[in-house]
This record gives structure tokens, sequence and C-alpha cells, in this order.
């Protein structure tokens, strides 16, 4: 089956043919509708909720910003190779981190990355891909197994046009056996979600109507006239503001006014959905305004990342490693660089790189260029030769030394007479 949309904007990269027009993609505008409405219920509407906001932000932001490598497996040896097309520039609008950041914000709120082959290249690989509202696009998976239109034949429109399945790149967040549509986890948790949207409606309510006077100031020796009432109300509020203490006569009785128990009970809730949120998503509960509990409080900060790593990205990365590694030629994938969101103190890492050179995990090159530095001249810093073999067979180890000569980063020492 053709793909209709091709005359739109599908080529191959270098032919000729007519003039290029890009595909669009309905523009969903901010919601302005109540808080409570079904569409509040929606990732629009749910991105109403800061929890939800700052969970797919977190996500994201942080998909987006990890270093891409592209490799080849043969056998028991992989080799580096420079990124395909698809990975640098990928979309006609935008560079591979706002690309990242669509897909991932599919994912997060609708529970499916839905993209479209745009161009391929003269061996048919994709070289762009443009991400489609996942709300304009159906698919029919529910018919019997083997029919057309099953999970294992299933049919795609995008809206309501019919596109062929090996144009559709499609990423699913969960799945239920027999479906090819992931689950959504803003309508699997809208419960979550709309309680969190009502008691933002609540405060938001709250103080829109003013909330409620501060306090009771009643005199009951004399009247006092509306114009003497003003004055003693503003000094009050004055006072009040500047937290100074107030002054005033005789009969004077002043009773602040505290928020009911009930009423206080919007700030637990705003918390207690944060938490919840964050444990749909995997993500520590701090990040997005939660509460955090038990020896988790005491980690380290480097430990909580690691744990956000492990526990929120890791899912999401390896979906995107697969997925996008079946774009590629046999034998070729793609695997994202997490270590990149792990920024560790100097003197940790100054003693990693040198039990890393010790065992020959690293050469010096790859050492200098984790520090942004250059390697070294001659070839002098190419060596994998773990350290004690070359002290017995009596061979020089250079030193790491930053152009900049800073001391911190000499890594190995190499005393006379140990290492020749």
């Amino acid at each position: 089956m053709r793909n209709p949309f091709r005359r739109w904007g599908w080529t191959r990269r270098g032919a000729d043919g007519p003039e290029q027009r890009d595909l669009g993609v309905n523009d969903v505008s901010w919601p302005t509708d109540d808080l409570a409405s079904p569409f509040a219920m929606s990732e629009h509407g749910a991105l109403r909720l800061t929890p939800v906001f700052a969970a797919g932000r977190a996500l994201a932001s942080s998909v987006a910003s990890l270093p891409i490598r592209q490799y080849r497996k043969t056998g028991e040896e992989r080799m580096r190779l420079p990124l395909a097309a698809l990975f640098r520039s990928p979309a006609s609008q935008g560079t591979i981190d706002d690309w990242l950041w669509r897909a991932m914000l599919s994912l997060v709120y609708r529970g499916n990355a839905v993209g479209l082959v745009m161009e391929r290249d003269w061996l048919e690989y994709p070289t762009r891909i443009e991400w489609l509202n996942p709300a304009d696009v159906g698919v029919q998976d529910t018919m019997p197994l083997g029919a057309r239109g099953s999970f294992t034949d299933p049919v795609w429109t995008y809206a309501g046009v019919e596109i062929p399945s090996h144009d559709i790149v499609h990423i699913p967040w969960m799945t239920m056996p027999g479906r090819v549509w992931g689950l959504s986890p803003i309508a699997a948790y809208a419960v979550t979600t709309s309680v969190g949207l009502a008691a933002q409606r609540f405060i938001d309510d709250y103080f829109r109507a003013g909330g409620q006077p501060p306090g009771h100031f009643r005199n009951t020796a004399q009247t006092v006239e509306q114009k003497d009432a003003g004055v003693i109300k503003r000094r009050l509020v004055q006072s009040i503001r500047s937290h100074e203490p107030i002054v005033y006569g005789k009969d004077w009785e002043y009773q602040p006014i505290t928020i009911s128990v009930q009423e206080a009970q919007f700030c637990e809730t705003q918390r207690l959905t944060a938490t919840q949120i964050a444990a749909i998503y995997g993500i520590p509960p701090e990040k997005i305004g939660g509460e955090t509990g038990g020896s988790y409080t005491y980690s380290s900060p480097e430990q909580r990342q690691i744990e956000f790593i492990q526990d929120a990205l890791l899912p999401y990365l390896v979906k995107l490693e697969n997925h996008l590694s079946e774009l590629l030629p046999r034998g070729q994938y793609i695997k994202f660089n997490a270590d990149a969101l792990i920024r560790i103190d100097l003197a940790a890492r100054m003693d990693a790189y040198e039990k890393g050179r010790l065992i020959g995990l690293w050469n010096l090159d790859e050492i200098r260029a984790k520090e942004d530095e250059p390697p070294l001249p001659n070839g002098q810093g190419q060596d994998y030769t773990p350290l004690p073999i070359q002290a017995g067979a009596n061979i020089t180890v250079p030193q790491i030394r930053s152009d900049r000569d800073d001391p911190r980063l000499h890594l190995i020492k190499t005393p006379r007479g140990n290492h020749g």
C-alpha cells in the first residue's frame, strides 16, 4: 500500500521531484476550560497539575540531553560508527534533542510515540521521521488473530487516512496482550490526577474569593464611626503585613481567624498527589514536589541520581534504543550514554580514571577526552596495556597532564624506579 502522505513531503535524498511540503500536525492550544471538565483528564488538561508537568519535563529533558552512540556488532567485536543521518537531522523542525523531547512527551503522557517516515535513503532506510500527535492516530488491533486489523496485522490511520504499517514507527509505553496500542498513564490514573486538580481548584477558588479575613477587631465600650473604623483597619493591616506588634487603647479585642483542619487538607492532598504521580513514573518524589521517607532521605545526591536513571529513565532508554535500532541496517544499533547524567566530584573521577587505566579499560587519550583534553602527541596515549604489565616490560607510562598544567589531573603517578 502506498503512503498517501508521501506526496506531501516524502522523497529520497538527492532525488529530483516536486516541491516538498512538511506534514502539518493539528495544533492543540493550551486548555482554558474548567479544571473539573472531562477535557482536564487529557494530557493537556493534566499538564495544569504541577507534578504531571514536572514529571514529563524531568524524563524528557534527561533523555534528550544524553549523547547517542552508534555501533556495529560482528560476533563478539563491537565497532563504533558515525551517527546515521536519522540521528543527525531527524525532522524538519528542531534538532535531535527537540525530536527526542517530542517522542518522550508522547510516551510519558499518551503512552504511545507514533512517527511517520517522511524520507528514506537509496537503501530504503529512514532518514527523517515526524512524530505525530497521538490524538490524531488510530489503530485497529482488535480483530481475530491473523485477520487484517488484528494485533499481528494492525491497520493504522492518521486524521482518518490509512497509512501503510511499514511507514509507521510505533513505540508503546505498556501494552496488554493481544493489543498494539499502549496504555496511557494519564488515562489509567485519571482519578489520581483528578484529585490533584480538585485540590488545585479549591485553593484557586479560595483566593479568587478573597480568602477569609485574618481576624476580628472589636470594641465593646464605644461605637466606632465608619471613618475611624477605616483608619483602625488600615493600621491593623499595616501591622499584620509588617509583622509588628499592634498597639491600641482600652477595651479592644483582637481574635485571629485560623483556617480549618478540613480546609488545610488541600496542602497534604497536593503532596500526596505528587508522591503518587512520582510512583507512576518511577521518579524520586522530591523531584516533582512529593515527599520522600525512609532511608532514601539520607542517600547522597549521586546515589539518588543513579536510582533515578535506573528506576525512571532506563525503561524508556531501552525502548527507544530497541525500536530506533530496528530502523538501522542489520547488525547496527544505538546506545544512550546514561553516564553523562552522573557528574561526580573531581577526586572521585580521577580515582576512577586511574583504576580504569590500571587494568587497561581505557587508554590515556580516552581519559583525556572525557575531560575535554586533546590526545597526547605522537600516539603516546593509544596504548591499552595494563600498567602492571607495562611496569614489568620496563615501559615508561606517560602522565595525564592538562594543557593548563592542572596538578589535579595527574592521574598516573610514575615515580622513578617503579615504571622504568
